[in-house]
């Protein structure tokens, strides 16, 4: 049976029709799935019982179980949830001052093959439904009970590679009858899909824009991200260029620390010569050690110096801060469980 937070409202409407009912009813459906985060149709009480017997012989809501739960001593909790199919995904819930982030996967596996990312090496299943999606937005906060405010798609998977659904989920989550969240405080992370970048620009969605930068060459950074030799940082900066001139907003640019490789000053003297001029912000993120990996973390003086040459000549730049590592939830560990 299909899954019913994979239709959006027009397309419920539609739904709707076919079953003999009243378009206004998708209205009805989508405040249940959305506001009051039901489990079941039984729970929505303003239907009536036959057509709550026409939802549940034609759709199901795909609650997915949280097979295992971690808590960091830093308070960042990370699941294993159970997408129903045999496959499993992670997710994160990240506390901040400025309220609950939530990291989501957006594909079983990954195809990029990027070397310092723990989801690297496993055997890519297939792309997340935009139901899918949201559920672990929503499974979260049923299991929290707290609200979430902001949204990063930097989980599993490589979300421009999952386009059309990742972009519908990000209009349902922002959506006012959907969950609600501000485009604001969605983020979407690309290791570096040039024509999706272009793509993205002309859906005039205000989230932000995240690019997996990590070096400042095509020699270094096709060793750490394969997709560098399909699309170079030549081509990849004129499409972050050409996304901030479509839509006047700022890119965040990462770049992962690691010890001996691409940490030293010539690097940021090489870095601030490709960024100069345009409207982004380096997020300096301390590399984590993963099974197999190579990489090695950067040493916090090199990381706290990077950060100050950057800043000094232009280029605004922070240390991400580091959630979740002792319970491998940190940025780069997450890997697909098997059930």
């Amino acid at each position: 049976m299909k899954n019913i937070k994979d239709y959006n409202l027009e397309e419920l409407k539609n739904e709707m029709q076919h079953l003999g009912e009243k378009p206004y009813r998708a209205e009805q459906i989508f405040k249940w799935l959305y506001k009051e985060k039901v489990q079941s149709f039984c729970e929505m009480t303003n239907l009536s019982l036959t057509l709550r017997e026409k939802l549940k012989n034609n759709y199901t809501i795909s609650n997915f179980n949280i097979l295992k739960k971690q808590e960091s001593k830093d308070g960042t909790k990370k699941y294993l949830l159970d997408v129903l199919d045999g496959n499993a995904i992670e997710t994160v819930l990240m506390k901040y001052h400025h309220g609950n982030s939530i990291c989501v996967s957006s594909q079983i596996g990954c195809k990029m093959g990027c070397k310092f990312c723990a989801s690297t090496g496993i055997k890519f299943v297939r792309d997340l439904t935009t139901g899918e999606i949201i559920e672990q937005v929503i499974r979260i906060q049923q299991d929290t009970k707290e609200r979430i405010s902001n949204v990063v798609f930097m989980g599993i998977g490589e979300p421009l590679d999952n386009y059309e659904n990742v972009v519908e989920a990000i209009k349902r989550i922002q959506d006012p009858k959907g969950l609600e969240i501000g485009a604001r405080h969605i983020s979407i992370s690309t290791s570096g899909l040039v024509p999706r970048i272009y793509q993205l620009a002309e859906e005039n969605i205000q989230c932000t824009l995240s690019i997996s930068l990590h070096a400042t060459n095509n020699e270094k950074r096709s060793k750490m991200m394969p997709i560098n030799n399909t699309y170079p940082i030549e081509q990849l900066l004129q499409a972050c260029k050409s996304y901030i001139k479509q839509t006047n907003r700022r890119i965040s640019f990462e770049y992962a620390l690691a010890k001996d490789q691409n940490d030293n000053l010539e690097d940021a003297k090489e870095l601030i010569k490709l960024l100069k001029g345009m409207l982004c912000h380096v997020n300096l993120i301390p590399i984590n050690k993963i099974e197999n990996g190579k990489y090695l973390k950067s040493s916090n003086e090199n990381i706290i110096k990077f950060r100050d040459y950057l800043n000094e000549h232009g280029i605004v730049a922070t240390i991400r801060r580091e959630l979740g590592s002792d319970i491998e939830a940190a940025c780069g560990q997450l890997r697909r469980k098997n059930l």
